[in-house]
């Protein structure tokens, strides 16, 4: 009886050390080593890719983010600063969210077929907003300009970025809201059109944050 129990003894003390060992290796100090790699070697984005601007956080270069005016009285969705380049739809994102500034506790995609009608609707109320919002007095919008990204969520719905072509589309208009010259604003946009990653990896991109910013920057000097 009594070697039975120092044996259990003996086996439990093992079994706590090795725990003891094991939450201190897997829980401490692994956690405490990559996280100082990361922050050593990828600053930026160990800390979310947060993109500043006067000298505070803003949001991430990997979501996106609305450009809304306030909110009015009967209405049940803000319409858009039209001063501002817009970004994708967020239909994906559903109801289950805090859908203001991206301030969501969910992402996702529609989840609709190609030929749903609740989708063909999107996509058509989409595309004539798109020509009316971007066309002006000097610049009329035609819906075969409109790209594909200008009227359909991405997959996450959080997608931060545009298509150069969408960018494109939305000068004339930016220009028009800021009194900027659109040669001007179009440059503006030429500056941050990312191309494919290493060359051959998805498609030109312009990040919608970051053009804003620059656009901001721009007003404030002119």
């Amino acid at each position: 009886m009594n070697n039975s129990v120092s044996n259990t003894a003996r086996l439990l003390g093992a079994g706590l050390r090795a725990l003891l060992v094991l939450t201190l290796v897997t829980g401490v100090i692994y956690p405490l080593v990559v996280t100082g790699i990361a922050q050593g070697l990828f600053h930026h984005k160990a800390n979310g890719s947060e993109i500043e601007s006067d000298g505070r956080v803003v949001g991430s270069s990997l979501i996106g983010q609305t450009y809304n005016l306030p909110l009015k009285k009967g209405e049940e969705t803000p319409a858009p600063d039209l001063k501002w380049f817009q970004g994708r739809p967020q239909n994906g994102l559903g109801t289950n969210s805090v859908n203001t500034r991206y301030q969501l506790i969910l992402s996702g995609a529609t989840n609709r077929s190609g030929d749903n009608e609740e989708l063909i609707q999107w996509v058509k109320d989409a595309k004539a907003a798109v020509v009316k919002d971007n066309s002006t007095p000097d610049y009329k919008v035609e819906p075969s300009q409109v790209p594909a990204d200008a009227v359909t969520s991405s997959g996450s719905g959080l997608d931060p970025a545009i298509s150069p072509q969408y960018a494109d589309l939305q000068v004339h208009r930016v220009a028009e809201k800021n009194g900027l010259p659109v040669d001007r604003v179009r440059k503006l946009v030429d500056e941050h059109t990312d191309g494919r990653t290493l060359g051959f990896m998805g498609e030109p991109r312009v990040n919608v944050l970051e053009l804003n910013i620059a656009l901001k920057d721009l007003v404030a000097k002119s």
